[in-house]
């Protein structure tokens, strides 16, 4: 398994992979995991948080404040994906205690993980075919979002970046707003992980 790093500044456009439209449609019920999985707190970067979401998690508890916390949401056979990822965000959030917000930083760090969850998964509908899984992975220091997909571009933010243009401000966005982000592949699979993570609030 390989983990690309953000490509240097530089205007590639879109993946090469077939383009369709961000998918429409009102709110449906997804497969997806309502409750938390806790694992032990280990290394900085994981061995677990860096591989591609797995199958949706079938059993778990909320844990110990200083464990792990995983949600998955499946995009299969589904619409409006983009409203059903900043739902299924938002819960976790709730879940974990980042909404309701007590103070304005904690509710501007909440809505910067729902405005990236809303950029990744609007990304992976223009470039990618769509997303197939969105993974939610928490602990006390950071947040950690993956949107797996079925393309095989690689996602760069646009430069020189013009704010008065549309589009095009997907990528830089994130790039803005988190402490890392980048992209994993599985050597014979096709697709890819987008991963951005976020400090969580003070």
């Amino acid at each position: 398994m390989s983990t690309t790093r953000p490509c240097p500044p530089g205007d590639r456009g879109p993946e090469p992979s077939g383009v369709s439209g961000v998918p429409g449609g009102g709110a449906s019920t997804a497969s997806a995991t309502q409750r938390d999985v806790a694992v032990p707190p280990s290394g900085a970067q994981s061995a677990a948080a860096s591989t591609p979401p797995g199958p949706p998690e079938a059993s778990g508890s909320s844990g110990p404040p200083g464990g792990r916390q995983v949600r998955r949401l499946s995009f299969e056979d589904q619409s409006g994906v983009v409203p059903l990822a900043r739902d299924f965000t938002r819960q976790a959030l709730q879940a974990w205690g980042w909404l309701p917000a007590a103070t304005a930083d904690r509710r501007a760090a909440a809505e910067d993980v729902l405005l990236v969850v809303s950029e990744l998964v609007t990304n992976a509908c223009l470039h990618a075919e769509g997303p197939d899984q969105l993974g939610i992975v928490c602990d006390n220091k950071v947040i950690r979002l993956e949107v797996t997909d079925r393309g095989a571009g690689q996602p760069t933010p646009r430069t020189p970046h013009q704010a008065g243009r549309p589009g095009g401000h997907g990528m830089f966005i994130v790039q803005r707003l988190c402490l890392d982000w980048g992209v994993v592949r599985a050597p014979g699979v096709p697709g890819k992980t987008v991963w951005a993570e976020l400090g969580a609030p003070a």
